[in-house]
């Protein structure tokens, strides 16, 4: 069995799977604001799951990752810093961990389910911040593997503004005190569509990827946006930078999850065939 562990900005999910990518049971919490409670949690929810024959585990972190020695060095919005993820999980149970950055691993799992002939997927989450990640021919593009899209520096309000800044899930909240659930006006998703495409515009421009795949929880609504997305790209699409289709994520909201799955079965698999 496997275990996948998706530290989020507000939840953390987890999920067991079998060794052939079924997905057994999954379990959610509030991640706590300081680490050391996440710890604390995390073991309460993790011991009862090792007596299933956990063998590796894998996490999923917000931001940027040492993956050398498995540490996250920072967490988006999170304040944790140089949390020792790879360490503090081994002692925990005794099971081997890997550490990568929880776009990269959504990208990798959606970028698997894609059908077609995608060499590069660029994958956008899009939920209380904003992550990338960058697939290049099913694996994980090692150029792109600590980009981070959402920090796009962008003219906003007549000044240089992260992307995440103005056009993630938390900003739509706070201009129109709603969740992109309960947002069904086209004027709005206009303008929420603009924001994105500005950013989505200069990814583009510089990955030059051969589909776009959107996940997050409010990537999940993509069939009130799908449309005026693609409308507002379009018109900025030059010989240059075509833009490719654009899709929703098959699993909006555990992309990360399975793509940890991905990840422990790579690794299995290149033991087992050494």
């Amino acid at each position: 069995m496997y275990l996948a562990v998706d530290i989020g900005g507000t939840k953390t999910l987890l999920g067991v799977f079998t060794k052939n990518g079924q997905l057994k049971e999954q379990f959610r919490f509030e991640t706590p604001t300081s680490y050391a409670t996440f710890l604390s949690v995390l073991r309460r929810h993790i011991e009862p799951l090792m007596l299933q024959d956990i063998t590796a585990i894998g996490v999923a972190a917000p931001g940027m990752i040492d993956r050398s020695r498995g540490v996250g060095k920072n967490f988006g919005n999170l304040k944790w810093k140089n949390a020792p993820l790879q360490k503090d999980l081994e002692l925990m149970t005794h099971t081997p961990v890997a550490v990568e950055n929880d776009a990269n691993l959504a990208g990798l799992s959606e970028a698997r389910n894609l059908k077609g002939d995608f060499n590069k997927v660029l994958f956008i989450t899009i939920s209380t911040g904003i992550g990338t990640g960058i697939i290049t021919n099913g694996v994980i593009d090692p150029e792109f593997a600590d980009s981070e899209g959402g920090f796009l520096q962008l003219e906003y309000k007549g000044k240089l503004t992260p992307w995440e800044d103005f056009a993630s899930g938390s900003a739509i909240l706070e201009r129109y005190g709603k969740q992109a659930r309960d947002i069904k006006d086209k004027k709005i998703w206009k303008t929420i569509c603009h924001d994105w495409a500005r950013g989505m515009l200069g990814l583009i421009a510089v990955v030059q990827p051969d589909a776009i795949v959107i996940g997050g929880g409010v990537g999940s609504h993509f069939d009130r946006f799908g449309d005026i997305l693609t409308k507002e790209l379009k018109k900025y699409e030059t010989p240059m930078t075509p833009i490719p289709p654009l899709f929703q994520a098959k699993r909006p909201e555990e992309a990360v999850i399975y793509g940890c799955y991905e990840l422990l079965k790579d690794m299995t698999d290149a033991k087992t065939s050494r």
